[in-house]
């Protein structure tokens, strides 16, 4: 039978009416037309809600592709031609170079397809469509449940939806829970694996400020590289194969050339990856007072370590590229959440939300025995795990994820266990492979930076972690060295089986499980994994407390506000965001413009500064005002611009799109002054930053001379 509380979510769920400024909200695709279709006419859409999403017909939902798992793409040509930021595309081009085609560093452009290049591991995936299942899993539960019942009942019947679907298609499906496992919705999805690399600029143009002005505005960034998606003879996805051919998609998007101004419409569509809106004033504090602090420090450790090894060889520089720009990236985002969250005040504004709730549930006996549970939860959850989450975030992001010694070690004493007591014919297979998972490790491995990340993580680890989420043999371990970990960390490097190819290849001669038990490396990180996995084990308790008070919040919150409609936290689903390109004013006197332009590049050059070099061809074209079919009609070329969209990480290499459907820009990153977005939209603040459609097609066309791609969009001047 479903219970009252069941029975007030579904029904909230179909019956909100409209009332939410229209930059703010990640929104589901299907319900535009019921929720925000006509606010977004008053902004400027030309489209019907048919055109942005439909399942019949060809939309805009068929030219955005969730590209690798972390980042979105957009079809731009009917030759199957993906366009994302050069920072999504960074690993791959990384992969694809060596010291000899530094495609990083001097950029990459194919003038045929026989040109392309195609990496190990990408793919793209195409929404095909998305369906409300909510109904079908909330009747199977009910409020006598414990969170561990509800959470197994609802993975049975998740797992149970997935394979009937899965039985009659060859796609890819997906259950994701929404409003905090309030909401349940299937995804389908078409997946491409032959994906190659088309054309990238060189790290100069397409990484241009680096470091220091990421999450900056203004900015002068040209962020962007092209890719493309092969099918097989009938549009299928297919491995690859010589004679794939380029995908006919169902939809690509026009280019428009057009001079956009302040206040046009602006709409993006991508896969933003992760916000946390309803994160309680409680979850607030211990993100700024614990949990980031503890990442900026054992991040900032790591990336001053490997700086300085990437400056000695352009082997580790290229090799460690994409791994440093995402530790940065997250890094530097960090530090501006501290610093946004503390300035807007975002914990009195969620204290004030939480007051309301409270005095609407003790003036609503009936509402108080749905929701009254949530804030004492979490209110519970949060005296409880400051120490916790402190020490997972220095463990984790430490030695467990930011060391690769510590997932090959681990990684190869389980195969070495099994290897030494496997049986001859067994062992003859393993060996083989073993040998060549060294080999692509010690390959790509400086050996000596990975020590010493590893020594400064285990130190950190060791000084600031709480001793109750320490294992109390490496608590001995450091009390008998002093916290210093140098010494015992370059014995255990030099002795280890794990880090010499020698080593390796006598024990795969001759296996003795002794070996293993005595390598000090080998059993420092396993005993560290195994503490890992003890303490995420004991914490599920806590865990299910937190998801408890955050089902019962979240649903409360659309129960007190009936008018409004709200938009679920974002978790890698397609959304749709929409508003205006718009400046913004930081303080008084401080207002900054929507655009920039590459006269703003060459003012920032400085050919002393890795971060600000700039391309000689770029040079003479600007000198020349060689700007072709690009400038805008003062003569200008546009670099970014700016917009109120509301996006996320994850939403890098979305489309911006403007009324009509046209491609006029790439979304690529967020402004410092409300780094707060993932927990708070900030309405005066919070602003997109985009690559203009303008400067991109400028860097194909006049400086990579790449006519072969222009050729194949779908331009409208």
């Amino acid at each position: 039978m479903i219970n009252k509380l069941i029975t007030v979510i579904v029904v909230l769920g179909f019956t909100m009416s409209f009332s939410v400024k229209a930059d703010e909200g990640m929104w589901l695709p299907i319900f535009i037309k019921r929720l925000n279709y006509v606010d977004m006419q008053r902004e400027g859409l030309n489209l019907t809600s048919e055109e942005i999403y439909s399942v019949n017909n060809s939309s805009l939902k068929d030219a955005i592709v969730n590209f690798g798992g972390f980042c979105t793409g957009e079809v731009i040509s009917n030759e199957g031609l993906i366009l994302t930021n050069h920072h999504c595309g960074f690993g791959t081009i990384a992969e694809l170079s060596s010291e000899k085609n530094d495609y990083l560093t001097d950029g990459f452009w194919a003038y045929k397809k026989s040109d392309e290049l195609k990496p190990k591991n990408l793919f793209v995936s195409f929404l095909v469509q998305m369906e409300d299942v909510t109904n079908e899993i909330q009747k199977e539960l009910n409020n006598e449940m414990s969170e561990q019942e509800r959470a197994d009942k609802i993975k049975e019947i998740k797992k149970a939806i997935i394979k009937l679907k899965s039985d009659m298609s060859e796609n890819r499906f997906v259950i994701k829970d929404f409003f905090k496992g309030n909401e349940f919705y299937l995804f389908e999805y078409k997946d491409y694996y032959d994906v190659r690399l088309v054309g990238t600029p060189p790290s100069s143009i397409g990484k241009f400020g680096g470091d220091t002005d990421n999450w900056m505005w203004p900015r002068h960034t040209g962020d962007f590289s092209i890719f493309r998606v092969y099918s097989d003879a009938d549009g299928n996805p297919a491995e690859y194969s010589k004679t794939n051919v380029p995908l006919t998609p169902k939809h690509h998007l026009p280019i428009s050339l057009k001079d956009k101004k302040e206040g046009d419409y602006a709409m993006i569509m991508g896969y933003p990856g992760k916000t946390s809106r309803y994160l309680p004033s409680w979850g607030v504090k211990q993100a700024v007072e614990v949990e980031y602090p503890a990442v900026v420090k054992i991040l900032n450790a790591k990336l001053e370590i490997m700086r300085k090894y990437m400056k000695l060889s352009d082997k580790t520089k290229i090799e460690y590229a994409s791994n440093y720009a995402g530790f940065a990236n997250y890094w530097k985002n960090r530090i501006g959440m501290i610093s946004a969250l503390n300035k807007l005040n975002t914990v009195d504004k969620k204290e004030k939300i939480e007051a309301d709730f409270s005095e609407w549930l003790k003036k609503n006996n009936d509402k108080n025995d749905l929701y009254g549970d949530a804030i004492p939860l979490f209110k519970k959850y949060y005296s409880n795990t400051n120490d916790y989450v402190k020490a997972r975030t220095l463990l984790m992001l430490g030695p467990i994820r930011g060391n690769n010694v510590f997932k090959f070690v681990l990684a190869m004493r389980e195969q070495f266990i099994i290897y030494a007591q496997a049986d001859y014919d067994t062992k003859k297979v393993m060996k083989s492979e073993l040998i060549k998972q060294s080999n692509v490790f010690f390959d790509k491995l400086n050996i000596k930076m990975e020590q010493e990340m590893l020594t400064k993580q285990l130190e950190i680890y060791s000084a600031d972690a709480s001793k109750k989420f320490q294992p109390e043999d490496f608590i001995k371990l450091s009390d008998k060295l002093d916290g210093d970990y140098n010494k015992y960390i370059n014995k255990a490097f030099s002795k280890s089986l794990y880090m010499n190819k020698k080593y390796i290849s006598k024990f795969l001669s001759s296996p003795k499980l002794k070996q293993i038990d005595n390598d000090r490396l080998g059993e420092l990180i396993y005993d560290l994994s195994e503490y890992n996995l003890k303490i995420s084990n004991e914490s599920k308790a806590q865990n299910q407390v937190l998801l408890k008070a955050y089902r019962l919040y979240t649903s409360g919150l659309r129960d007190m506000n009936p008018d409004k409609a709200y938009y679920p936290d974002a978790n890698f689903t397609m959304r749709v965001t929409y508003g205006q390109i718009l400046p913004y004013e930081f303080k008084d006197a401080v207002k900054y413009n929507t655009t920039t332009t590459i006269d703003g590049i060459m003012a920032k050059m400085d050919s002393t500064n890795a971060e600000f070099i700039v391309p000689q061809k770029l040079v003479e074209l600007f000198n020349n005002k060689d700007y072709g079919d690009y400038a805008n009609n003062k003569g200008e070329l546009i670099v970014n611009f700016l917009s109120n969209n509301d996006i996320t990480g994850g939403n890098s290499g979305s489309p911006v799109i403007d009324g009509n459907g046209n491609l006029i820009g790439t979304a690529f990153d967020g402004n410092w002054e409300a780094m707060s977005g993932d927990v708070e939209f900030e309405q005066s603040l919070q602003r997109t930053i985009s690559v203009d459609i303008r400067y991109t097609l400028f860097i194909i066309d006049k400086f990579a001379g790449a006519k072969n791609l222009i050729k194949e969009m779908t331009i409208i001047k």
